[in-house]
């Protein structure tokens, strides 16, 4: 069984994020999961903590000498911002404190000190913040090594920010070409450029905007996820995933709400045979999913992103102890996260895949997962 949790508050002294379940043997390149921190921290409209931190990993167990050896892997990342908070965030107790008693519309604030009995609403936003989302990038890039040993690939890329769409459909050439270069991870330029002259406008009014990423898992055999019980489907959990990111209000599969407007012979996949390629679909609207089970196609999933809740120019709120209506709180914070939201969205499908892969594969070494995998193709080729 694969599993894991994260730890840490947006300003306290580390996140961390311990794994269990992973296979021993499996060579782990700790450059590669600072890349994919790096491009969470990147991309067009976001904020001033990307300047301060530099995001980088440090395995504390589970991983040596560059292989993984079957027991939990601990991971941590340094906050640098620690030492302008530690007087106000650490583990002892405080003296004078300023309480934050504006809670943010949009946030967690509100409900979480009341739900946990706090009047100090930071209490709730440093846990509740997407800081938090540098770990899970972290645990994510280790699944996408472990991913890759089957030939499974996941890619990211941005669709469309507030009312500007992408007018280009993914294909991997296209995404090579783009990645690089793109402020935005948009694989459409002009569209892109469209895109920055939004978030430019909306950040010079104080105000944030939101959009819709796609991410797009190739490689993915047939059967992984069930139809038998609700909490196997795979679809079900990728859209749980995707949806525990922060900010997240929407989630699709394939052609996903525009399958309510149109008939059923214009959604559903025909099937076909060939020697070669065995079973196969020559459309993939179901987004590479039926009935829970991968069916062998690209897995495609859109997420949107709400537009970011903390504004500089603060929306009304109420001070929890006189009950005045007062402007909310500002903290830190981007004009526009859509591009780092599709990094983090890679993490969370690449952490899913992989729990349905173990599930299917298991073994104790990667050797044993990856012979019990190749027997199942050889199997399903028969058929």
């Amino acid at each position: 069984m694969l599993r894991f949790l994260t730890a840490g508050e947006s300003h306290g002294k580390c996140l961390a994020a311990v794994i269990e379940g992973l296979p021993s043997n499996l060579n782990i390149d700790i450059e590669k999961i600072n890349v994919k921190l790096a491009e969470r921290q990147g991309g067009y409209g976001r904020g001033g903590r990307m300047k301060i931190e530099t995001d980088q990993i440090e395995i504390l167990s589970g991983v040596r000498n560059g292989k993984t050896i079957g027991s939990p892997i601990t991971l941590t990342i340094q906050n640098k911002d620690w030492e302008n908070w530690k007087d106000k965030m650490g583990a002892e107790p405080l003296g004078e404190n300023e309480e934050m008693i504006k809670p943010r519309p949009g946030h967690a604030d509100l409900a979480g000190a009341l739900k946990y009995n706090f009047t100090d609403v930071r209490n709730v936003l440093e846990r509740a913040s997407a800081r938090e989302t540098a770990a899970r990038v972290a645990v994510g890039a280790i699944c996408m090594q472990f991913l890759q040993e089957f030939g499974i690939y996941i890619y990211g890329h941005v669709v469309q920010i507030g009312d500007v769409k992408s007018n280009k459909v993914f294909n991997l050439e296209l995404f090579n070409n783009r990645n690089a270069n793109s402020q935005l991870r948009c694989l459409d330029d002009e569209a892109e450029s469209r895109m920055i002259e939004l978030i430019d406008n909306a950040k010079s009014q104080g105000d944030s905007l939101g959009g819709i990423f796609e991410i797009v898992v190739l490689g993915v055999p047939t059967g992984i996820g069930s139809h038998v019980q609700w909490d196997r489907k795979l679809d079900a959990r990728l859209a749980g995933a995707l949806m525990s990111i922060q900010a997240i209000k929407g989630v699709e599969i394939g052609m996903g709400f525009e399958t309510a407007e149109l008939k059923g012979s214009q959604v559903h996949d025909e099937i076909y045979f060939d020697p070669q390629s065995g079973y196969h679909r020559k459309t993939n609207h179901c987004g590479g999913i039926e009935g829970g089970i991968s069916n062998g196609e690209p897995v495609v999933i859109k997420a949107a992103m709400k537009p970011i809740p903390t504004l500089y120019k603060p929306l009304d709120t109420v001070d929890m102890k006189t009950k005045e209506i007062l402007k909310a709180s500002v903290e830190r914070s981007d004009a526009c996260a859509v591009s780092a939201a599709s990094i983090v969205g890679e993490a969370v499908v690449a952490w899913e895949i992989a729990y349905a892969m173990i599930e299917k594969f298991a073994g104790d070494s990667i050797e044993e997962t990856k012979s019990n995998y190749q027997r199942y193709i050889e199997y399903i080729k028969t058929r």
